[in-house]
C-alpha cells in the first residue's frame, strides 16, 4: 500500500490513476468507515480503492477553537485503512485555497484532474466544497456527468445508533474504553514518548513509565488496564491518566506501570492500547493506603492477562 502525499495543483502517481475514491477525514477509522470501504470494494470491481484523507483537518484552519486533538495519527490512519481494505491512501494538504474551492471546483480539479478516479463512494453525510455547499445529490451528478460512478452509503449503526468519530470520542471522554473497542473493531491506543518524571513510584514499589508528546485523545482520568508496546517487547500494564491528588499534584499526566519490567526506557516510543477502565481517580488518605490500592490494581491486570493477550496463563 501506497500512502501519497498530495497538494493542490499536484497530481497522483499512475499507479492510483483511476482508482474509486472515499474521501472523508476518517478519523479513528471505525466500523462505520470499514462498511464504507467494503461498499467501494463492492463497486471497485478489479479497480483500486483509495482512501483520500486530509492534513490537517480542515478545523484547524477554519475553526481552531472548535478543533480537538484526533483519534489517530495520519500514520496510523493510513495503517488501518489499509487493514480494513485499502490500497493506496492519498493524503492531501489542506490549505485555505484547498478549502476555498466551491463544490464544482473541488470536484474538477482534486478528483477528476489530480485524483483522476473513475468513481467514488461516500457516506450518507458527506459534503464537500466551500462552506461544505456540496451533497451527494450534487456529486452524484457531477460523476454522472463525467461519465464516473457513485455510491451513497447508509449510515453503519450499532446499539440503534450511526457509528461516527463522535460517538467514539464520546466514549473515550467517558472513559468507556469498552464501548470504543466495539465501535472501532481495536483497542483504542495512543503513543507518546518516556520521560523522566518524579520517580516517586518506583521509591514506593511501583515503577511507571511517563508519557508525554502524545498527538491523539486521551481518555477520561482514571486507571486502566492496557498493553503496552515498547520498541523491542510487550507487555501487561496499569495505565494512571490524571493527577496525584495523594501528593497535592494537580498536573495530568499519564503513567503506565508495566507488569515484570525492569530497565530503562526513558526516551523510546511507547504505544498505549486501553482495555478497561479499572477505576476513577481517588485521593487517598496516605501513602499505605495509595499502596494498598495499587496492589490491587496490579492484581486485576494480572487477573486480566488472557484478555490482554499478554503472558497467557498455563495449566
Amino acid at each position: 500500500m501506497a500512502v501519497v502525499p498530495l497538494r493542490l495543483g499536484e497530481s497522483v502517481p499512475e499507479l492510483v490513476h483511476g482508482s474509486i475514491i472515499a474521501i472523508g477525514n476518517f478519523d479513528g477509522v471505525h466500523l462505520g468507515h470499514a462498511a464504507l470501504i467494503a461498499a467501494a470494494r463492492k463497486e471497485a470491481g478489479s479497480k483500486q480503492v483509495v482512501a483520500v484523507t486530509f492534513d490537517p483537518h480542515p478545523l484547524v484552519l477554519l475553526a481552531p477553537e472548535r478543533y480537538q486533538p484526533p483519534l489517530t495519527t495520519v500514520n496510523d490512519r493510513a495503517r488501518h485503512l489499509g487493514e480494513i481494505g485499502v490500497d493506496h491512501v492519498v493524503v492531501l494538504q489542506t490549505t485555505r485555497e484547498l478549502l476555498a474551492l466551491a463544490p464544482e471546483a473541488f470536484f474538477e480539479r482534486i478528483v477528476r484532474g489530480s485524483l483522476r478516479a473513475s468513481g467514488m463512494a461516500e457516506g450518507f453525510n458527506f459534503r464537500f466544497g466551500l462552506d461544505r455547499a456540496g451533497s451527494n445529490e450534487m456529486l452524484k451528478s457531477l460523476c454522472e456527468a463525467a461519465g464516473m460512478r457513485f455510491r451513497e452509503v447508509s449510515a453503519f449503526e450499532k446499539d440503534g445508533r450511526p457509528v461516527s468519530s463522535s460517538l467514539v470520542r464520546n466514549a473515550l471522554n467517558e472513559g468507556n474504553v469498552v464501548a470504543a473497542t466495539a465501535l472501532l473493531n481495536r483497542h483504542y491506543h495512543l503513543t507518546g514518548r518516556v520521560v523522566t518524571g518524579a520517580k516517586r513510584g518506583r521509591t514506593i514499589g511501583f515503577p511507571t513509565a511517563n508519557l508525554e508528546g502524545i498527538e491523539t485523545l486521551v481518555p477520561a482520568e482514571g486507571v486502566y488496564a492496557v498493553i503496552a508496546n515498547t520498541p523491542t517487547e510487550r507487555f501487561a500494564g496499569a495505565a494512571n491518566i490524571g493527577p496525584n491528588p495523594t501528593f497535592g499534584e494537580n498536573a495530568r499526566k499519564i503513567e503506565v506501570h508495566l507488569l515484570d519490567f525492569t530497565g530503562d526506557l526513558y526516551g523510546t516510543a511507547m504505544t498505549v492500547a486501553f482495555v478497561e477502565r479499572l477505576r476513577g481517580t481517588t485521593k487517598f488518605s496516605g501513602l499505605d493506603a495509595l499502596k494498598e490500592q495499587l496492589q490491587k490494581d496490579i492484581l486485576m491486570v494480572r487477573s486480566m492477562r488472557v484478555i490482554l493477550g499478554v503472558e497467557p496463563e498455563t495449566s
